[in-house]
């Protein structure tokens, strides 16, 4: 689960690392009144806490001079959509005069059999058109070692004071990743004051949702999570689908993360547009397992027609297609649906979907050109 700017940023400070000391406006609260009751340095920063990326670039960060300018500040960012999100909160920072920005992250990675820490000597939001960042394979947190990182930050970083302090939080950050389940802590930009202080300027920390069980902050997050989602998302966050809305108009639903991702990607090869990531793994041959997604979708003005792309081989095919053909005769959408249910006993699979007047494509490609083809005449 993707953090909030000023809850990543809270577990930060826990773990002994500097952040700017800010104060938090949720939705449905009295701007005035917080700002009356908050020695508010000025000038400040005024922040949109969305888990939607590129929130700078879209204005979802304000400098302000008074408490006047943080008002309206804070009135406009609450009622504006970034990435189709409204902002749960605002949080009010001192504005810091940076002397430079950094990066610094530590994430799961599947090839360190752990933890791996990243650094770029240039942060912000143009991170991603430098080189890629120094890596630092770490593995399980027990293993971490300040020369070895010490030996990577000298190939990218000339500072020998940076690079010492850049040690001390990345140990900071890999302890108290394992600690609290966290897959991903980033750290964008890192500011580099006149003093030489690193400070924390924003976070982005995503935890790890199926931790719940023995982070109690995490099951507290899930549910205040869902109980912001409209009725139809909460139905299929409590089947466990993974779900992330888009800007088009082809609706996916598929088993597994990977093969929503190559479908996903076949769309856009094929010239359509995904209108969503939805994995509807969990529970795949149950008519109840992918009502809530037919539900949602059919829901979306912005969806032409859905794909249901499944494959699995332990999976068996004629009880997808079963519960397909039920959900199919219980649908009123008209929203056209294409299928490409392959796997075990997929043999069986034509034969029921023939009942609904519907065939199983024999291969993803021509799948999604069908699926793509319809998206377009309805245009």
């Amino acid at each position: 689960m993707l953090t909030l700017e000023h809850e990543g940023k809270r577990l930060l400070r826990s773990w002994g690392i500097e952040t700017p000391q800010g104060v938090v406006v949720p939705r449905d609260a009295d701007a005035q009144q917080i700002l009356a009751s908050h020695a508010v340095a000025y000038p400040a920063a005024v922040k949109a806490q969305v888990s939607a990326g590129g929130r700078g670039k879209a204005g979802g960060v304000v400098k302000v001079e008074n408490d006047t300018q943080a008002k309206e500040a804070v009135a406009r960012l609450l009622a504006t959509r970034y990435s189709g999100e409204l902002p749960s909160a605002v949080l009010i920072e001192p504005w810091l005069e940076v002397e430079r920005e950094l990066y610094l992250s530590v994430t799961v990675d599947a090839r360190a059999e752990g933890l791996a820490v990243l650094f770029a000597p240039r942060g912000g939001v143009e991170i991603e058109q430098g080189p890629p960042p120094a890596r630092y394979a770490v593995g399980p947190a027990g293993r971490f070692r300040g020369y070895k990182l010490r030996q990577v930050l000298e190939t990218v970083e000339s500072s020998h004071e940076v690079r010492e302090r850049v040690i001390s939080l990345a140990q900071r950050l890999v302890h108290g990743a394992a600690a609290a389940d966290c897959t991903t802590v980033e750290i964008n930009p890192l500011a580099r004051l006149a003093d030489g202080r690193l400070v924390a300027v924003d976070a982005k920390v995503v935890r790890d949702d199926w931790a719940s069980s023995r982070q109690s902050d995490i099951k507290a997050m899930l549910a205040e999570f869902t109980a912001r989602q409209p009725q139809l998302l909460r139905d299929c966050i409590e089947m466990q689908h993974m779900y992330v809305e888009l800007d088009g108009d082809v609706g996916l639903i598929s088993g597994g993360a990977g093969m929503t991702m190559a479908a996903m990607d076949m769309i856009a090869e094929y010239g359509g547009r995904p209108a969503c990531f939805l994995d509807a793994s969990p529970g795949p041959t149950s008519t109840r397992g992918y009502r809530p997604a037919f539900a949602l979708l059919d829901a979306d003005p912005r969806i032409k027609v859905i794909l249901v792309s499944v494959f699995g081989g332990g999976t068996q095919m004629q009880r997808v297609a079963n519960a397909m053909r039920d959900l199919m005769r219980e649908r009123t959408s008209k929203k056209p649906v294409v299928f490409r249910l392959d796997g075990t006993n997929v043999d069986q699979v034509p034969a029921i979907l023939a009942d609904i007047n519907a065939t199983n494509h024999g291969s993803l490609e021509t799948a999604v050109k069908e699926a793509v083809a319809l998206a377009g005449k309805k245009s």
